[in-house]
């Protein structure tokens, strides 16, 4: 798998892959989404592609105290092949070059596979709760 910045050509592909992979839901319009990352630390907007197109997808960001990342995808068919972990080793190295100390993420806690993935790869619980208040609905 090679890593990339996101392309506005890959649209279509991303938001199937997002689809695919179930992270798309009713509150958050992916387009919408993808928009907005394009306006801030559009370089830490990574796509993973081989000869069968785009296969992984990760969106980190950092607000100058946190990094985040959101939308790590892994076409399922591609799943524990290593490319989950390559893809955030690559947006790590780019969120710590811009002098982050730490990531957060949030993981819903019935998706257990995926946080025996983050665990596996040295993400671990803070014990805090994670709290949002929508100011836009798309």
């Amino acid at each position: 798998m090679n890593i990339r910045e996101y392309k506005k050509k890959d649209l279509k592909e991303v938001i199937s892959l997002w689809t695919e992979c179930g992270l798309v839901v009713p509150q958050n319009d992916p387009a919408k989404d993808i928009e907005r990352k394009l306006k801030k630390d559009r370089d830490l907007f990574l796509v993973g592609f081989n000869e069968k197109g785009i296969i992984a997808t990760v969106m980190g960001g950092y607000d100058g105290h946190r990094g985040w990342i959101n939308y790590l995808a892994v076409k399922p068919s591609e799943q524990h092949n290593g490319f989950g972990q390559k893809i955030m080793q690559a947006v790590e190295v780019s969120i710590k070059n811009k002098g982050c100390p730490k990531i957060n993420l949030q993981v819903r806690n019935s998706n257990t596979d995926v946080l025996a993935f983050y665990s596996a790869i040295g993400y671990g619980n803070d014990n805090v709760i994670g709290l949002g208040k929508r100011l836009e609905y798309d």
